[in-house]
């Protein structure tokens, strides 16, 4: 199916949803679709008058025609822009949000279950979870993704399995014409499983501008473990807009490592954990190094809702040249969460005469036994450190990308698999070098 409409965007989303409306997806997905598009129709896309956008402004983005529901052309496709050396991992290639299946390499991992959005709505975890978390928010472009969805993957994790390998999952743009891709993933990690997912974002040789407007929902049942790494590696005609929304239960672990590297003009980042349940652990780590005009935005969301909790975020932001970072991290208590302990840290190392941040650390604190802290630094590189390299023989490049790892290493230390870490280390030389 392919909608190519000289309209305005608003016109060729309508005329999508209306070609949904009339598939043969079960009557529970019809009246999710029907609902969350009436309230995108009620919001409209977030301006700069929303507080979570005041300076992420997406007018540009939507105010131009796409090509929606484009056929895939997976022919000739490259994916070794995606290879992390030395990662032994099952595969899942995504190609505009559509899973493909002649590119994944799942092997024989009994208790894993991967399949597209579309084959699930008959699991039982599907009909649990779909929809019931992330479009409690009240974001317009999670109700727009809701309501217009065309791909994605449903993952579940068998309950007491652990998952031989990580599993690595693929995103590729791609496509001749500007597109406009709306990507739905569903993770349910059932009771005392665990699994590691790393995904990476690249974009294909020659493509065109695009917008990937994503939602992930991710349950983690009682005693559940992820590791969730996010390495956005994209080209500049990328343009993102993801929402990940994580509900944890009792005894469960997420940990999210979101890294963004030079490369795509435009990212934007909702991750919010929703801790409901006692003894449950989060950490969110951000590494965000970025060059020329890009602009990156992450907003994250921890909601302490029970007791004997913990979180701990820190993110780094390495703005070079004109490029703009924007952190904004939310921290709630809730009455009922006592005995809470929640760290946020957010530093910043500008890089560039022309380099912006825009940070907005905020604990809200509802309880009275707790342990709670937050803050946020904004520097430059340390003259007499450069000057201290320099003097033994160390060339002005290699000093600065030295510091630029000793400032990042706090972030990088804390990264579950070892693998992955020393390529987000080789990742982040290779786009100081650049």
């Amino acid at each position: 199916m392919s909608t190519l409409v000289a309209n305005s965007l608003f016109q060729q989303l309508t005329a999508t949803f209306q070609e949904l409306e009339a598939s043969n997806e079960s009557s529970a997905v019809k009246s999710i679709r029907q609902d969350a598009f009436a309230r995108f129709q009620e919001l409209g896309f977030p301006t700069v008058k929303n507080e979570d956008w005041k300076y992420t402004n997406i007018h540009n983005l939507v105010n131009k025609t796409y090509l929606l529901n484009e056929d895939v052309d997976v022919a000739n496709l490259d994916f070794d822009a995606a290879n992390i050396p030395g990662l032994e991992a099952h595969r899942i290639v995504l190609v505009n949000g559509q899973y493909v299946l002649a590119f994944s390499s799942l092997e024989d991992e009994i208790g894993l279950t991967v399949k597209s959005i579309e084959d699930a709505q008959d699991d039982v975890n599907f009909q649990k979870h779909f929809a019931q978390h992330a479009d409690k928010t009240g974001s317009a472009m999670v109700a727009l993704n809701t309501a217009l969805h065309t791909s994605g993957a449903y993952i579940s994790v068998a309950k007491n399995k652990v998952v031989s390998k990580p599993l690595h999952i693929v995103h590729v743009a791609t496509g001749g014409k500007d597109f406009f891709a709306q990507t739905r993933n569903l993770i349910v990690v059932e009771p005392n499983a665990e699994i590691e997912i790393v995904e990476s974002y690249i974009t294909a040789a020659n493509s065109a501008s695009n917008l990937n407007n994503k939602v992930t929902e991710i349950v983690a049942e009682e005693n559940a473990k992820i590791q969730h790494y996010y390495l956005q590696l994209a080209a500049e005609s990328g343009h993102y807009i993801n929402h990940t929304e994580v509900y944890q239960e009792k005894h469960s672990l997420y940990n999210n490592y979101n890294c963004t590297f030079p490369g795509p003009a435009f990212v934007r980042n909702d991750i919010n954990i929703r801790l409901d349940a006692e003894q449950v652990e989060s950490h969110l780590y951000g590494i965000n190094l970025l060059n020329k005009k890009q602009f990156v935005d992450n907003h994250t969301i921890v909601d302490h809702m029970k007791p004997h909790c913990e979180s701990y975020e820190w993110y780094k932001n390495i703005p070079q040249e004109e490029a703009t970072a924007v952190f904004n991290g939310k921290i709630f208590v809730r009455e009922d969460a006592q005995k809470t302990n929640a760290f946020q840290q957010n530093n910043n190392m500008l890089i560039g005469e022309k380099s912006t941040v825009f940070t907005k650390p905020q604990l809200e604190i509802f309880a009275d036994d707790v342990k709670c802290s937050h803050g946020c630094t904004m520097g430059q590189f340390d003259d007499e450190a450069l000057f201290y390299l320099r003097a033994r023989g160390i060339g002005e490049d290699s000093a600065r990308i030295l510091l630029v790892h000793a400032f990042a290493f706090d972030v990088t230390s804390k990264f579950s698999n070892d693998t992955i870490k020393h390529y987000v280390e080789e990742l982040v030389a290779r786009g100081l070098e650049s």
